[in-house]
């Protein structure tokens, strides 16, 4: 049930970048706005919010915080597709990211409580399948239901989905107690941390900080990339719609799962070894997922712009079941919602609030010089990104060295 939630957190937030086109025709916006409703608008509330959200679900029930959450972003995601201006829906999408910064922070405190530590790579490797179900699935119904009616209609039928799932979750989900796989007495009451403690706390531990910005530079490739992609495809490689609801959502959903899915089992394998496995990983799949990045870039024809993009898709998405486990695991269990929103204030302001709005921003400045590729020299642009990530995980990789001596 966790996970469907999940699927839809992310099914909404991803379906403006996969309408990008008919929603560009429609409100007559540019690249340059339609990174920021896409990213910095929808990241200033999805980010910031996520901290006072993850306080009160520290101390409250976080099946209830997460079923408000769910309510407020599926009734946005509806008023989005209502709008009629550009004014509108930005503020409609900053609505939706005021709601979903309720989603996932209180869900990794939930799952991390139902599993032992042994368990929770898995775990939340299975929980984090909910971006790549969730982005395949708005690519395929998201763009056949605009092929075959309008835009707007895909935001209003997964809205309405999604009010009727927050009415449904507080039924099926019961909220655990903290700390119960951790060997905490069931006795002792929950330790209720200060907010300024435990802010003080994540920003002081060097592991937390670089996982979080090691995660940040990456997510500034994947969402600068996520966001742009449909349009990329279609406007610059010759894509119709009805292709993308197809093609291009099998290469999602197939290649961000099996990596996802596939970087759990791995660090579950490895921890038991060494901690150093939530650096090593990032490091070795994003050094890979380079060279396919270019051929994607590159690619003259979809078809084979598409073939390229399998292996980022599967590559990319290491770095996200590290830093989840990492943090749930170096923090106390009543610190646990409230570390999950700050790994995600960092990792999403960087790469969410920061990534598109880069490449808006690219794509409108290489228009003059390059007309009728504008999107493909800005995604060019993203590659020192990955290198930036990379060298953060190496040193977190040192950091971990380091405590072992």
């Amino acid at each position: 049930m966790l996970w469907f939630v999940y699927v839809l957190n992310f099914l909404d937030r991803q379906l403006m970048s996969i309408l990008a086109k008919p929603i560009q025709d429609s409100l007559h916006v540019t690249d340059s706005q339609l990174g920021m409703i896409g990213g910095f608008y929808f990241a200033l509330f999805y980010c910031f919010i996520a901290i006072p959200v993850g306080w009160l679900a520290d101390r409250t029930n976080r099946v209830a915080v997460l079923s408000l959450a769910c309510a407020i972003w599926s009734a946005a995601t509806v008023a989005c597709g209502l709008s009629r201006t550009y004014g509108q829906f930005a503020f409609s999408r900053m609505s939706v990211g005021f709601g979903e910064a309720g989603g996932v922070p209180p869900s990794y405190a939930i799952i991390s409580d139902y599993f032992p530590p042994e368990r929770r790579g898995t775990a939340l490797g299975l929980y984090n399948l909910g971006p790549p179900v969730g982005a395949a699935l708005g690519i395929a119904f998201g763009a056949a239901i605009a092929a075959a009616f309008d835009w707007r209609h895909a935001f209003v039928v997964l809205g309405v989905i999604g009010i009727v799932t927050a009415l449904v979750l507080p039924m099926i989900v019961r909220e655990p107690r903290r700390g119960g796989m951790d060997g905490v007495d069931a006795k002792t009451p929950p330790r209720k941390p200060p907010f300024w403690a435990t802010l003080k706390m994540f920003f002081s531990r060097p592991t937390l900080v670089l996982a979080a910005l090691g995660s940040g530079a990456t997510q500034f490739v994947t969402y600068g990339l996520g966001n742009f992609t449909t349009l990329f495809l279609m406007r610059e490689k010759g894509m119709a719609l009805s292709q993308v609801a197809v093609w291009y959502a099998l290469v999602v959903g197939i290649g961000m799962s099996a990596g996802i899915f596939v970087s759990g089992r791995v660090i579950d394998r490895f921890r038991r070894r060494s901690k150093a496995v939530y650096a090593i990983a990032p490091v070795i799949s994003l050094t890979l997922a380079i060279p396919f990045y270019l051929g994607f870039v590159w690619a003259p024809t979809w078809p084979l712009a598409l073939a390229f993009l399998i292996g980022p898709t599967f590559l990319n998405y290491f770095y996200l079941s590290s830093s989840v486990a990492l943090v749930q695991e170096e923090v106390r269990p009543e610190e646990r919602v409230m570390s999950g929103a700050l790994l995600l204030l960092v990792m999403n302001f960087i790469g969410l609030g920061l990534g598109p709005t880069y490449v808006g921003a690219a794509s409108d400045f290489f228009r003059a010089s390059h007309p009728h590729n504008s999107l493909q020299m800005a995604l060019y642009t993203l590659v020192p990104f990955y290198g930036l990530a990379i060298a953060l995980f190496l040193w977190l990789g040192r950091v971990f060295a380091r405590e072992k001596a």
